[in-house]
């Protein structure tokens, strides 16, 4: 059941390496299963890859995975299914101005390692990816990723309100002329959100999902004074 994220720029060969991977890791007890960027986006791409993750097979991801939250995303669907995975980051590629912004993976998170790099026509380091993938004790489920049944009838409905007003603040700010860098500030939490630039409803609402589904995986009645001031600083970290 490891997982293979492969990450780069358009152009970057991570098809070829893909490929490369399959014929490498695969033998007669084990399959492997290469997932393409899905026409669905990530939710689609998440979703596919949960449901190849086995015992046995291994996963490989061949998509950009260009930003960190669509790593993190990977890597919270590796810890709760408790299987070996790296990230393999295609490095160069041509560079277009339309082509999408890339986040440099960087091993001091953990959601970026075990990392291996290669570039251009570089051979596989095949010996430290086996090594990570099959010779790695399966990491347990961390708490934030274990399912856990709700605490209270209302945490979800608190949490649903709570994150409309936070995007409902956004929005509004920005539609009374809010320039990057200028705080968009929230009734009744002290922080505020500093955008770099301008989000679309479509982002936000992308967001917000996300974190619900972060959040119902730990919900705490403890926290519900804190949703909104978590919701912000999740914002801030997603929206570069």
């Amino acid at each position: 059941m490891p997982l293979v994220v492969l990450c780069g720029r358009p152009g970057s060969g991570k098809s070829r390496r893909a490929a490369e991977l399959r014929e490498a890791l695969g033998d007669a007890e084990r399959q492997v299963h290469v997932v393409a960027e899905a026409e669905g986006g990530r939710g689609e791409l998440r979703a596919e890859v949960e449901r190849r993750l086995s015992r046995r097979d291994v996963v490989i991801v061949d998509a950009g995975n260009e930003l960190r939250s669509i790593r993190y995303e990977l890597y919270c669907t590796a810890r709760q299914a408790g299987t070996p995975r790296c990230l393999l980051h295609c490095a160069g590629g041509p560079g277009r101005p339309d082509e999408p912004p890339f986040e440099a993976p960087d091993p001091n998170n953990r959601w970026d390692r075990p990392l291996f790099t290669v570039r251009g026509e570089e051979p596989l380091p095949l010996a430290a990816i086996r090594a990570a993938l099959f010779q790695s004790a399966p990491p347990p489920p961390h708490r934030a990723t274990r399912t856990q049944p709700l605490q209270s009838s209302g945490f979800l409905h608190h949490l649903d309100r709570v994150t409309q007003e936070v995007l409902a603040a956004v929005v509004a700010a920005q539609r009374d002329g809010a320039q990057p860098g200028e705080p968009v500030r929230v009734p009744g939490v002290t922080e505020g959100l500093v955008l770099t630039r301008p989000v679309s409803m479509a982002e936000l609402s992308r967001l917000r999902r996300q974190f619900i589904s972060y959040t119902k995986m730990q919900p705490r009645d403890e926290n519900l004074p804190q949703l909104a001031s978590m919701f912000l600083q999740y914002l801030s970290r997603s929206i570069q």
